[in-house]
């Protein structure tokens, strides 16, 4: 009888989440300029102006850069501390892993205006590198959580034989330590640009017309003229973020016979 309970309630809670989200996809195969039901014939109109209007090209073309330069910047540094913070042989190091999960944390309007003083400050307002840093921010918590997590179940013994065989330091972290981090590295990688991709609210605050992302031509269209070509964005993020998000999984599940 608990089982079917339990079964009930998380059916309830998936269809709670996910039915919003069915409910306004279709609308991005609408004929019609408006977004209504029912539909009165499919089309791909609107898919086609995100790859021809220039203010969608120019968004789509500027998340990606963005995105990709986040997570770089974000995995680089997160990698870092994670190998920093591992073990607590610093000095409050569970203080030091506190401030680096801030950002998750932090409302993001508090973050976004703290980035942007930072930045104005730093000359770099309105500019792609800007951008890239204000994102890699909120992005490092996602890599140092998940590169922690893998470091976590690399067996010590692994890499004190490789020092115990004559290997530097450098050597061991390159040919054993990386190695067997890598799964958690990349899924810290996945989780970065999903995020990127997804954020608005900071974007808001920090970039400038040249770097307009796809949330935030998203946004902007909501609150000027609701257009079909929103649901068409939509389900591309939706779409592009599930298939990270089954990436990451699948990493996961390969991440314990690699370090095992």
């Amino acid at each position: 009888m608990l089982r079917a309970l339990q079964i009930v309630f998380g059916s309830l809670v998936v269809a709670f989440l996910i039915l919003p989200i069915i409910a306004i996809l279709p609308l991005a195969f609408t004929s019609s300029v408006f977004l209504t039901y029912p539909i009165p014939s499919y089309s791909l109109r609107w898919f086609e102006e995100l790859v021809t209007a220039d203010v969608w090209r120019l968004s789509i073309i500027n998340s990606l850069i963005v995105g990709g330069g986040a997570t770089l910047l974000s995995t680089v540094l997160g990698t870092l501390a994670a190998l920093g913070l591992r073990g607590n042989a610093l000095p409050l190091a569970g203080l030091l892993r506190t401030l680096f999960l801030l950002p998750m944390v932090v409302p993001a309007v508090v973050l976004g205006v703290g980035m942007q003083i930072f930045l104005v400050r730093l000359g770099l307002a309105s500019t792609y590198p800007g951008v890239i840093i204000a994102h890699a921010v909120l992005c490092v918590p996602f890599v140092v959580v998940s590169v922690s997590a893998a470091l976590q179940g690399i067996d010590p013994a692994v890499e004190k034989a490789a020092m115990s065989l004559g290997a530097p330091p450098i050597t061991v972290f390159r040919r054993v330590t990386l190695p067997l981090a890598v799964p958690g590295v990349v899924s810290g990688a996945v989780f970065a640009f999903a995020t990127s991709l997804d954020e608005v609210v900071i974007t808001l605050f920090v970039a400038g017309p040249n770097q307009r992302s796809l949330a935030r031509q998203m946004f902007s269209s909501i609150r000027e003229n609701i257009s079909p070509t929103v649901a068409a964005a939509a389900l591309l993020l939706i779409v592009g973020t599930l298939c990270l998000a089954a990436l990451a999984a699948l990493l996961r599940r390969r991440e314990k016979p690699a370090v095992a």
